[in-house]
């Protein structure tokens, strides 16, 4: 719940200070972190902040030191949340855990339409950047819940855990340890 929060909390800070909000500024958004859907709202009070995920208050401060980098207090503790963006994604980086971390339009949600969800079917776990399989945590056919790391990916010397989106079996490692990867290469499959 930590590491939601502190993406969570980090997403809307960001945007929050894009939009240059002012003392009492507050924002909703939906996203997905992992495969798994989150919603948060923030409020900024007159000591600090008021978070919401998914249903659950945590006690939050945040302050913007520089561009790009969040100092946040989550329960009194303290992370260095940085953001790298790139053309099409925004990547939030944690404690040298790098997370994608994909905004949802609430519209697209109402209009979705009752079948298949994200945790049914074949998934497969894409590299989400170029890097080197350094690490397979999970082995052909074992069990994994959705959240499990399956592989771990070492990209610009940072190590990035690839998850499984789904409860499910890994079917298939299509890149083992040692492998070069790129971008939108498949790395195993989930089913």
């Amino acid at each position: 719940l930590i590491r939601e929060t502190a993406l969570a909390a980090a997403r809307v800070c960001f945007e929050l200070a894009k939009n240059g909000s002012g003392r009492r500024a507050a924002m909703i958004s939906d996203f997905t972190i992992d495969g798994k859907n989150h919603r948060v709202e923030i409020q900024r009070m007159e000591s600090g902040w008021r978070c919401v995920l998914d249903g659950n208050e945590i006690n939050i401060d945040a302050v913007l030191p520089q561009r790009d980098v969040l100092s946040l207090l989550i329960d009194g503790k303290s992370y260095e949340i940085k953001r790298d963006r790139g053309k099409t994604e925004t990547f939030l980086r944690i404690r040298g855990l790098l997370y994608q971390v994909e905004s949802q339009d609430q519209r697209s949600f109402r209009n979705r339409k009752p079948g298949i969800t994200a945790k049914e079917g074949r998934k497969d776990l894409v590299a989400t950047m170029p890097g080197k399989v350094i690490r397979v945590l999970v082995p052909e056919m074992g069990e994994v819940k959705a959240g499990d790391g399956v592989l771990i990916v070492e990209a610009m010397k940072m190590q990035n855990e690839v998850k499984s989106p789904k409860d499910g079996v890994v079917v298939k490692i299509l890149s083992g340890k040692g492998t070069n990867v790129n971008a939108g290469d498949v790395l195993a499959i989930v089913e």
